[in-house]
């Protein structure tokens, strides 16, 4: 990536480095993030247990993963660790890297087009960015939920803004997280379809007052498809929920088995 960020990591905050020297003790590292700072990993943070061999787990040049035990901004020090890191904060920070990745790209673009550099992008919008919402990715994800907070940024140039706005919207899909499950829902009553597709109709309707994606759909008897759709996985849960408990009661007034896999 181009920019770099300035000052010092915060302590406790994951971030990626390349092994830039392996010693009998310790490994340092740059910090890909930072302008012109580099850290070092004790031997006793690079893995738990005894390490025979420090290059077993770190070589020059690789890039990994690290967690910032403690900075010293009088010295220029800062501590890192890199078996506190699991595999799931360090495919969490990868995908993040990733995606600003991709954002600076498009960022890259619309300079292209404006005849830019990017560091003439950064100056335009590309700061401003940053210091407001933290990254071009949140940035552009909030930008195609509601085009108007492009003006808060104040951009002077706005023919960079216009361009800037129609390629985000172009590019950049918001995320969806899905919910899924099979609904066994059935009667013994002699007008039991109907009284199932009541149940169903009324968790419809009830989803479309609340504003929740619902879908569904018949697979085969007793079984249904029930598919919650939602921009996060706490609302899609929420939601799912809320319609599960729906389905259950009126399940029980109307003497209908229900179950969910």
């Amino acid at each position: 990536m181009y920019y770099k960020k300035q000052g010092f990591p915060e302590e406790g905050e994951f971030i990626l480095c390349t092994v830039k020297q392996v010693l009998h003790n310790s490994v340092f590292v740059s910090l890909d993030e930072y302008e012109n700072k580099e850290g070092l990993i004790h031997i006793s943070e690079i893995s738990a247990g005894r390490i025979r061999n420090i290059r077993d787990y770190v070589r020059e040049g690789k890039r990994i993963v690290c967690k910032v035990l403690k900075v010293n901004k009088e010295k220029g020090h800062i501590d890192l660790s890199l078996r506190r890191v699991s595999l799931q904060m360090k495919k969490n920070k990868e995908i993040e890297h990733m995606l600003e990745e991709r954002a600076e790209k498009i960022l890259e673009s619309v300079a292209k087009l404006e005849n830019k550099t990017i560091k003439e992008a950064y100056e335009i919008a590309g700061k401003k960015i940053l210091q407001n919402y933290g990254s071009l990715q949140n940035f552009f994800l909030k930008l195609v939920e509601d085009n108007s907070i492009i003006k808060n940024l104040a951009i002077e140039d706005k023919k960079f803004e216009n361009e800037l706005l129609k390629i985000v919207k172009l590019k950049i899909k918001l995320p969806e997280v899905k919910i899924q499950k099979k609904l066994k829902l059935s009667s013994l009553e002699p007008s039991g379809i109907t009284i199932i597709k009541q149940i169903l109709l009324k968790a419809l309707n009830f989803a479309k007052e609340k504003g929740i994606n619902l879908t569904i759909k018949y697979a085969s008897a007793p079984l249904y498809a029930l598919k919650i759709t939602s921009k996060d996985y706490k609302k899609a849960e929420e939601d799912f929920k809320l319609i599960n408990s729906l389905i259950e009661t009126e399940a029980k007034k109307l003497k209908t088995k229900f179950s969910l896999d």
